[in-house]
């Protein structure tokens, strides 16, 4: 099943957006340049629809540039989307983001008819840092835990621009595995959904291959051109020699070793870092798609013998 976490909270967000997606013209959707595929979410998509949509690669200045570019040239190929790519600490971020919703929706302008504005994301992705800096002030809450925000609020950034902020979302049933254990590294997913080992061994294995350089120069790792084929928990053990994860009689501790690379990844004391390309998303969602058809076929047909065996009480 892989890594899941839709605490009852994000419930209650969801029928928020349901109810005030009916009033809005752009809904803005924030995400992780490091991991745009994975922070997509595919509940939000259905929830809006056909409305236009700002897809921003926030937090751009930890990502690989040359994948951001890919990435932002995959979306502006969308209908009805384009793509931007932030800092969330950018410091005038506002009048970027109002020219390209006003551009999506053309015909809302003046007080008559002001551009009205949703902003979403999964959580943790730097939307309460981004808006902070928007508007100048602490408007909302920021934290490195997952499900900071909880209220929805209205910030008007121009007198016909409103802006609506939603608490970051995840979806019911994450069916990428890899997606999973991305959002998890990022710091989307709330501590208790999963294990921090796992997720740095699945860590390693997403970035050993593209960025075993940035890899061996961060810990110090030997044999820097055999990085990618080597195990993931050689890897994290050896990382944990090099940086004093060693308990008493020479043990390694590898549960301190994983919450040293995810704290880097998260940080960007790797490297600037991006763990997957349209390429690999493309695939990975097709793989889980077809995955998901199979179950759901297996179930009906179990089903449907079930129903089949039972007896007729009618005769």
């Amino acid at each position: 099943m892989g890594i899941q976490w839709f605490p009852g909270h994000m419930h209650v967000t969801k029928k928020a957006i349901t109810e005030r997606v009916k009033d809005i013209d752009v809904v803005i959707e924030l995400l992780d340049a490091r991991l745009p595929g994975s922070s997509a979410n595919p509940m939000l998509a259905q929830l809006t629809g056909k409305r236009p949509k700002l897809k921003v690669l926030n937090k751009q200045d930890l990502a690989d540039p040359e994948r951001t570019q890919k990435w932002l040239d995959w979306y502006n190929s969308k209908p009805d989307t384009k793509a931007i790519a932030l800092d969330a600490g950018e410091t005038a971020p506002t009048q970027r983001l109002i020219k390209a919703c006003r551009e999506l929706a053309p015909n809302r302008s003046g007080m008559d008819k002001p551009l009205r504005v949703m902003i979403c994301g999964v959580p943790n992705v730097g939307k309460s840092t981004l808006l902070n800096t928007m508007v100048g002030k602490k408007a909302a809450k920021t934290g490195d835990e997952a499900g900071i925000t909880r209220i929805e609020q209205r910030i008007n950034l121009a007198s016909d621009f409103y802006l609506f902020d939603t608490p970051g979302m995840l979806w019911p049933k994450i069916i990428v595995e890899k997606s999973g254990y991305h959002l998890a590294a990022s710091g989307a997913v709330g501590r208790n959904a999963y294990d921090e080992e796992e997720v740095a061994l699945e860590l390693i294995s997403s970035i050993k291959g593209h960025y075993h350089r940035e890899l061996a120069a961060r810990y110090k790792l030997e044999d820097e051109h055999n990085i990618p084929t080597r195990h993931d928990d050689e890897l994290l053990t050896e990382i944990a020699r090099k940086r004093g994860a060693v308990m008493s009689g020479g043990r390694v501790n590898l549960q301190k070793a994983a919450e040293i690379v995810l704290n880097d990844f998260r940080s960007g004391t790797i490297g600037r870092v991006t763990l997957e390309t349209p390429k690999k998303f493309e695939t990975w969602l097709a793989e889980a798609q077809a995955a998901e058809a199979e179950l759901r076929r297996q179930r009906a047909e179990k089903n449907k013998k079930r129903r089949e065996a039972e007896p007729d009480f009618d005769e």
